[in-house]
């Protein structure tokens, strides 16, 4: 009996490996980064997918493809164009890495993506995951890589109760992963239990009456399911309270106003907004009147102020509550802050103009929601 469960233990590897990747085979989703091992493309769909929906990255993969369909030509790109490009996607430092990234590859290494998981962990933005994923689905060699989705499964499979944000249980599940990844096909192993995770195991619900795996797994065999994985410690927001001042200037073609970028270490690092004034509480419209008048010289008795209804912002770790104040000027008035610093120079825009700057998702949104050019 002894040898018999030896001999089972030692064909358990094989064994799940082979049912995972029968199952990826018939029920994968077909996405254009799964059709190639080019470096280039499953590097930049990786890191596309951080912290996005499938249907969400994949029209931004394709857009960036077409843009820029080969690392010298992301590389040659200006980091403004490449902001533009990701637009909407959020955690922008991962737009900024990609580029420098690509750059440097062009540059130092004539172009050829590293094909060895220390020289591309190496590489600006990338950490284990996404070395793991670059290096088993494009060079495949045996690195399993842990997402959220296989911390899941994982963690309901094997009945692991820690804290699935601790770095111990990461390590614990990587080393599972490790002991099962299939040596002869790393990159689809890898992807089978990411999508198993994605499309079967999933957060809310998961499909366990048919579960190919539900004789085996902890969690339905304990009837833990929904107990499992165990998150202790939930983020913490930051609220902040963000006050734009939209400076409205009318001229023979029509109006302008004026854009200021984001250079401090901050978040939306290099993009554009709108002039802003934070506060630690909500500013009504009097309060906005005597910032205007002090901080940026114009006297309210020559410029009409109006201001908008709270547009709430939420991010990982924050939660931004914002107002828009648009300050109507005469044709010769000055703004004091205008310019006076060289790295923060306002730009002048008007309708034709705006579209072409990388903004945060708060601001596109409002300019959808406000024509302010018109008028």
């Amino acid at each position: 009996m002894y040898f018999f469960n030896l001999l089972l233990l030692n064909l358990f590897p094989v064994i799940f490996s082979k049912k995972i990747i029968k199952w990826y085979e018939t029920n994968k989703r077909h996405l254009p980064w799964r059709e190639t091992n080019d470096p280039y493309k499953i590097w930049l769909s990786e890191i596309i997918l951080q912290q996005t929906r499938i249907d969400q990255g994949l029209d931004y993969y394709l857009k960036f493809i077409k843009h820029y369909p080969n690392i010298k030509s992301l590389a040659a790109a200006s980091e403004t164009e490449v902001l533009k490009q990701w637009q909407g996607l959020g955690y922008y430092t991962r737009a900024r890495n990609l580029h420098l990234t690509a750059k440097y590859i062009t540059e130092k290494l004539d172009g050829r993506f590293p094909d060895i998981y220390d020289e591309i962990i190496g590489l600006k933005g990338i950490g284990e995951y996404t070395a793991a994923a670059i290096s088993s689905i494009a060079f495949n060699q045996s690195y399993p890589v842990v997402d959220g989705n296989v911390l899941r499964f994982f963690s309901r499979y094997f009945g692991i109760k820690t804290d699935i944000k601790s770095h111990e249980t990461k390590k614990v599940i990587l080393n599972r992963a490790e002991s099962l990844i299939d040596k002869k096909q790393p990159g689809t192993f890898n992807q089978a239990v990411m999508e198993f995770g994605a499309l079967h195991c999933i957060p809310a619900n998961p499909k366990c009456p048919e579960c190919i795996f539900k004789k085996n797994c902890y969690a339905f065999t304990n009837k833990i399911v929904d107990k499992l994985p165990l998150s202790i410690n939930k983020v913490k927001q930051r609220k902040r309270h963000f006050n734009y001042l939209i400076f409205l200037r009318k001229l023979k073609n029509g109006k302008v106003t004026y854009l200021k970028q984001r250079t401090e270490n901050d978040i939306w690092k290099n993009l554009y907004d709108f002039p802003l004034v934070e506060s630690k509480t909500k500013i009504l419209l009097s309060g906005a009147r005597k910032i205007i008048e002090k901080q940026f010289g114009i006297p309210l008795n020559h410029s009409s102020v109006a201001g908008s209804k709270e547009f709430k912002h939420i991010l990982t770790h924050q939660i931004i509550h914002a107002r828009f104040f648009i300050i109507d000027l005469p044709k010769k008035q000055k703004v004091l802050s205008m310019n006076s610093d060289i790295k923060n120079k306002w730009v002048e825009v008007n309708a034709d103009t705006i579209s072409k700057f990388p903004i945060p998702r708060l601001i596109d949104r409002y300019l959808k929601e406000n024509n302010i050019f018109e008028g």
